[in-house]
Order: C-alpha cells, then structure tokens, then sequence
C-alpha cells in the first residue's frame, strides 16, 4: 500500500456517536432497541399494576394508634404518583431497566407494626428518615461497598433465588398454587389450585398464558411476553363476560370493562409525615429499631433486585460490579423517602422489573415508559387495573427460569463454602418469601464458613459488617427488642 493510500485511510473520519434517545440512554451500545425498550417498559407496568390495587388494602386496613384509618381513593393516588416520580428518575437518572414502587413486605411492617404505635404521619416520618439514611449510605460511599463486597457465586445465588421467587409469586398469584388452609393440620403449605385441583376458568387463563409465552419465547417471537399479555386479558374480558363469575374467583384485578375508565386523583395525602413525632410516642431506642427495620428492608431488598435484574439484563462488568451503581442506589433512596412523603409506605426497586428485561429491556427508556403508563394511571385508575393477575403472571414464569438457566452453571459448586451460602439464598427466597431473608442467611453462611476453614481474611469486612447486622436483626425477637 503506497504512503499516500495509508494517509487516505487514517483520516477517514470515525463514525459519528448515535445521538438524540439511542445516545443518552445507550440503546445500541447496550444491543437494545427502542422497540424492545417500550414493549419492556409496557410488560413491567403490566406484571406490577396490581400494586395500584393490593398497596391500598394493606394500608387501609390498618388503624393507628388513635384509631385512624387513611382514606383508600386518597392511597391509590399516593401509590400511583410516587412509583410514576420513582421510576421516572429511575430512567433518566440511573439509566436501569427498574420499576419502583411501594414495596410489599415494608407496607406490611408500616401498617402492622409502626401505625398502631404511633400516628399515620409519624410512621411515614420514620419512613423517610429510612430513606434519608439510605441516601446517606450512597453518599458515603458505603452501600456500594457491601454489594462489591459480595462474591460472584454468592451473587449468582441471589440472582437464581430472586428467579425462584418471582416464579413461586407468578404461581401464587395466579392461584396456579395456594396456600394449604391452617384447619388442614398439616406439614404441607403449598397445594395445587385451592383445592388440590385446579378449578375454574381464571387458573385456564394463566395456563393457556403460560403456555403461550413460553411457546412465543421459544419460537424468539418479539414481544412474546407482552403479546401473551393483551392476548390473555382479552381472553379474560370474554370469559368473564360469558360465564358472569363472581369477583372473588379473579382475585385482587377483575378482568372487567370499566363503565367510567377516568378517575380523579385526590392527592390528600401527599406531605403529610412527622419526621421525629414517632420518637416521642415510643421512644428514640424503639424508634430507630423502627427505623432500622424499614432500612434494612428496603436496602436489601432494592440490592437483590438489582443484582438480580442488572446480571440479567447483561449491565455488569467482567468482574460482576454494576457501572454506574451509586446512581441507581441514589435514586432507590429517593424513592423510599418519597414514598413516606406521600403516606404510600416505602418504594423500591420492584423485582417485576425482570418481565421488561425478559422482552429485551436494556436501558433507563423502559423505566420511562413504565413511568409514564404509571402517570395516565393517575386518571385512568380502572383502566390500568382491568388486566388480571392470571394474565400477566405466566411473564413472572417465563423470566424466572430465564433468570435461573442464565446463573446456575456460573456458581463455583466445587467451592462448598461458596456453593452453600449460594444454594441457602436461592432456596430461602422462596421458602421464606422474602428477599431480604435470603440475602442475609447467604451473608452469614459465607462469613461462619470461611472463618470455619480458616478462611477468614478472604471475607471482606463489610461483609463481616452486614452478617453481624443480619444476626443482630434476627435475634431482636429475642432479646425484646420487637
């Protein structure tokens, strides 16, 4: 090649960076489209809408210590908003495929164990002083650290126990499995059906979804889950209106065509917290063990999911760290703040966020349709609540064992005191229905074991940190610290 041709090709001009949405939330970077990115941002919202609905009756059914109970078309308003701000920020500031919205499991804590203590407006002061310190945690530079801390195996653990338990969710939901009845005086707490069957024409719904999401996926069909569930409501407006069922026999989401789809938000909720009333009602050490409840929820429930989603939307490094981390970790403190500014309990990152990636969700542009769909949910309340949990339940399915097939063969088996801490968080996940649980009896097997071995300077010491966290959260029972 003569002197004046490589002259030639060394100043061809590199191609030019994609600009506008493809640029500033990486689609092709990250082997994505904005196709794929909205039909994730639609499954997710559809998978996780029965929030809009089950946050409400958690909430309004619990009285304070005054006997108050809150208002239920004023929570709608309040669960809606502040997962529509949560996951907007979600897109635009952490650029993650993650949903936020009240979290299950601290809406339970805040209606069953601070109200009843104190007024509605101190318990949500206490659950935005939970989020003021997760933020804090961010800042300092402290929450990253532990979840770095985390080896591989044990984070491939969490991630298959996080597919384990969406799965039981998706079945439980759907009312594929239910819970044996306690006057059955038996061992087994799970049955088929609600019988030991499987009876009436919701559970065919999910069938016939699980069915035809799993063959949509195998056949590499685009928008397989998204498909399956429009498919599967429609299905369910016609056999509801056929066979004229009762309510009850749908669950929580009747699969029926609004007569009024447009709703009247009523944001009376919104400001109503007392950050340190809750202190004078039972005292500052049982009221930062309140505040440590709601913390440690929160914070290891938001890691698992984003572990979880982050290892199977490919967002993680050769090493298994998350770029970017500190943002979405922010913008998870925020949320939690947030939902205690609006009296909807804690948000967080929703583990249903797994539907979106399963459809091939790769950025922070999911998160903002998902925002958005929550934002018309602000008006069209009936609308967003008509799709059935039987129809959007066979997603959870499908991406559970998507989630499971991607990290089972990536865990160290040969390593035993890396394989069981790995195998105990993906069994306690489900078994214990609770993330959190399952991260923290993985932390504490890691820990105990290497130290058995002899081991023990190979744990990082904020994992050494957060095992002894961990014992001391489980043994406050005991010591009457609950």
């Amino acid at each position: 090649m003569s002197p004046s041709a490589t002259a030639k090709v060394d100043a061809t001009p590199p191609p030019p960076s994609p600009g506008g949405l493809d640029g500033f939330f990486k689609i092709s970077e990250r082997g994505s489209s904005v196709a794929r990115e909205i039909r994730g941002g639609f499954a997710t919202f559809f998978a996780m809408a029965y929030i809009i609905v089950l946050n409400p009756i958690i909430l309004g059914s619990a009285k304070d210590m005054y006997g108050h109970q809150l208002d239920g078309g004023q929570l709608v308003t309040a669960t809606v908003l502040t997962a529509a701000f949560s996951t907007l920020l979600m897109g635009v500031i952490g650029n993650v495929p993650i949903a936020l919205a009240a979290g299950l499991g601290v809406n339970t804590v805040v209606a069953l164990q601070l109200a009843p203590r104190m007024s509605w407006p101190d318990a949500m002061g206490m659950v935005v002083l939970a989020g003021i310190v997760v933020m804090l945690l961010v800042a300092t530079g402290l929450r990253e650290r532990v979840m770095n801390a985390v080896p591989g195996s044990l984070r491939k653990g969490i991630a298959i126990g996080i597919g384990l338990f969406i799965l039981l969710i998706g079945l439980v939901d759907s009312g594929f499995v239910s819970r044996m009845p306690d006057a059955a005086h038996t061992t087994v707490p799970l049955q088929l059906g609600s019988d030991g069957h499987l009876n009436g024409w919701p559970v065919l719904v999910f069938v016939l979804g699980a069915l035809l999401t799993l063959i949509l996926i195998v056949r590499k069909v685009p928008g397989a889950i998204l498909i399956s569930i429009v498919a599967m409501t429609v299905v369910a407006l016609i056999i509801d209106a056929a066979a004229d069922l009762p309510g009850e026999a749908w669950g929580l989401t009747v699969p029926t065509w609004p007569g009024n789809p447009v709703a009247t938000p009523d944001f009376g909720l919104l400001g109503h917290f007392s950050l340190f009333g809750g202190f004078h009602k039972v005292g500052v050490l049982t009221g930062i063990l309140f505040v440590f409840t709601v913390l440690l929820s929160c914070f290891f429930d938001a890691m698992g999911t984003i572990l979880g989603v982050g290892d199977e939307a490919k967002l993680t490094d050769a090493k298994g760290n998350f770029p970017g981390i500190n943002r979405v970790l922010f913008v998870d403190g925020v949320a939690v703040a947030a939902g205690g500014a609006t009296s909807s309990s804690a948000s967080t990152c929703f583990v249903e966020s797994t539907a979106g990636v399963g459809e091939g969700a790769r950025t922070g542009l999911a998160s903002i349709v998902s925002g958005l769909l929550f934002t018309v949910a602000l008006f069209l309340t009936p609308l967003a609540t008509m799709v059935p949990s039987q129809a959007a339940t066979p997603a959870l399915l499908a991406v559970g064992f998507l989630i499971i097939a991607g990290s089972v063969r990536d865990i160290d088996w040969s390593d035993f005191t890396l394989a069981i801490p790995a195998f105990l968080a993906m069994v306690m996940m489900p078994f214990t229905y609770s993330i959190t649980n399952g991260i923290g009896i993985g932390f504490i097997a890691f820990s105990v074991l290497r130290l058995a071995t002899g081991r023990g300077r190979e744990v990082p010491v904020a994992m050494y940190a957060v095992s002894a966290v961990f014992v001391f959260y489980y043994m406050m029972p005991a010591l009457g610290l609950t």
